[in-house]
């Protein structure tokens, strides 16, 4: 029998704060800012007011971008140029309510990001046409042309080709990740995470698809993300939280090969070096970028005999945690390992601990259909004992093989469709984002069993996940929000027009090489 205190017991970072228990809120994109990026706003706030009450160890916030010329998609959190009272307050705002309205053990971080090369044309925050920032002038996609046309078409329209970055472009990313650690320290966040994974600017540099530079940042691929650590770590205190996602590799998390071996030994080389700098208080373990895109796909489309755990990236968490405990002496504090992907049970929860795959444990998508999980277990717990055994799922994953509803599959339709990678794990994206805002609006009574009716002494509110929403009506609910926080109907009318149009004239002008046929 495993010890019912394990998913509740704390945990010691290196830095001297203590997380309360395992269970980690993960970064998830929220799509709630405004259309070209934002502060905080009341969509933000209700959303985590949903999280917040209900003692996670941790939350961290979706990936607030360091620079508004280098968005995703757009509706991003971003750091302000300027930091005053005012340009800091939504953050301090959104601190607050992570913390609680009680007095809560909950520890608030804030992701930082620079999506680099994969910021997209117009809604990536620049003028049309205008190219992002890159270790070099690798186009996002270009390797992609083995998926055929349409796709090659695909990434050609929305993503241009990156200006290699100059030593002063370095200099200040470097300068714009030390204004965001000092918005989370201003704002009374307990620490940041630095976003190293999913091929955002900061992995760019570590992956050799992306980085072909001839300078010191070729031969050291650990140099800017070493340098943005040490200069965080030059305006904050000792007790400050300082973390990192990590991209555990380029290749395919289902894949069995030599190549995959290489790039987890190449992985694990950089994370001793990382490990071995002493100012890193916990890594998160990920993997994949749009152009493998595995962190974005829905669990019905992920299938392995071998992945039975359904823990993506524990046999890589698993050889680090090992790593780390030949590493530090027992006088010395490790930083803690968050291993995140495929948690959607009690028994998958305890395994990961029992098994030292992990100390902490990220749960992204399942604290979407179940908010308020940590309440629901410890209640679970209390009620029937050992956990451990327990293979149901906290909830049931969506169908997204269905177009507007349960009413009108189209499994059909999609067989004959072009593939496109990118677009197929976007779907399940969109979906999540979909339901966050509908937590973060409309509301409905949950009691700790994760059933909708009320019971007495509880007032958190949530509404329930709309199962009967599809792959096809997820993505057009996503970017077609009526109740946006700044654009009414029209203007966002308007806009996508805008677009289309812009998109029309890079065609016509050339822009897409017609080499792409041949």
């Amino acid at each position: 029998m495993v010890s019912n205190d394990l998913l509740f017991s704390e945990q010691l970072l290196p830095c001297g704060k203590v997380v309360s228990n395992r269970l980690v809120k993960v970064a998830m994109y929220e799509h709630l800012s405004s259309i070209l990026g934002g502060p905080p706003n009341k969509f933000h706030y209700a959303l985590y007011s949903a999280w917040s009450e209900h003692n996670w160890g941790m939350i961290i916030t979706g990936n607030v971008q360091i620079s508004r010329e280098h968005l995703s998609l757009g509706r991003d959190m971003v750091v302000p140029k300027i930091l005053t009272d005012k340009t800091i307050q939504p953050f301090r705002k959104l601190a607050r309510i992570i913390h609680g309205n009680q007095p809560s053990d909950c520890l608030a971080i804030m992701q930082l990001s620079h999506a680099g090369r994969q910021s997209g044309n117009i809604l990536g925050g620049r003028l049309p046409f205008v190219s992002p920032l890159a270790p070099s002038a690798v186009r996002f996609g270009q390797n992609k042309r083995d998926e055929g046309i349409i796709s090659d078409v695909f990434h050609r329209l929305l993503f241009q080709t990156p200006k290699a970055m100059s030593s002063a472009d370095i200099d200040n990313v470097v300068s714009e990740f030390v204004r965001g650690t000092l918005l989370a320290l201003r704002s009374g966040f307990d620490g940041v995470q630095l976003h190293v994974a999913h091929g955002y600017l900061l992995a760019q540099f570590l992956s050799p698809k992306s980085n072909i530079r001839t300078d010191e940042y070729s031969h050291d691929s650990l140099l800017l993300l070493s340098r943005v650590v040490k200069a965080i770590r030059d305006v904050v205190p000792a007790d400050f939280i300082l973390g990192i996602k990590f991209n555990t590799g380029d290749y395919s998390v289902l894949e069995e090969s030599e190549a995959k071996t290489a790039q987890e030994e190449r992985a694990l080389a950089h994370l001793r070096q990382v490990v071995a700098w002493r100012t890193i208080d916990f890594i998160e373990i990920s993997g994949g970028d749009y152009e493998n895109p595995e962190f974005m796909l829905s669990p019905s489309s992920v299938t392995s005999t071998k992945n039975a755990r359904q823990a993506f990236f524990a046999q890589f968490s698993a050889k680090l945690m090992k790593a780390l405990s030949s590493e530090f002496s027992s006088n010395d504090r490790p930083p803690l390992v968050l291993l995140t992907g495929g948690l959607r049970t009690p028994a998958h929860l305890y395994t990961a601990l029992t098994a030292h795959h992990a100390h902490l444990l990220g749960v992204g998508r399942s604290s979407v259909l179940c908010p308020n999980l940590p309440t629901v277990l410890k209640h679970r717990q209390t009620v029937e004992g050992d956990l451990s055994s327990d293979l149901t799922p906290f909830r049931p994953e969506p169908d997204l093989c269905l177009l507007f509803s349960r009413r009108r599959p189209c499994e059909w339709i999609w067989r004959h469709v072009p593939k496109v990678r990118l677009i197929g794990a976007g779907v399940g994206m969109a979906w999540y984002a979909v339901m966050m805002r509908r937590l973060a609006g409309e509301h409905k009574r949950w009691d700790n069993d994760g059933n909708s009716r009320k019971i007495e002494g509880h007032a958190q509110y949530f509404l329930e996940p709309d199962y009967s929403v599809g792959g096809l009506g997820a993505i057009i609910r996503m970017w077609m929000w009526v109740n946006a926080p700044e654009l009414q109907q029209k203007q966002m009318t308007f806009l996508i027009l805008l677009i289309i149009f812009c998109l029309v004239l890079y065609i016509h002008s050339g822009g897409y090489s017609s080499q792409l046929f041949l």
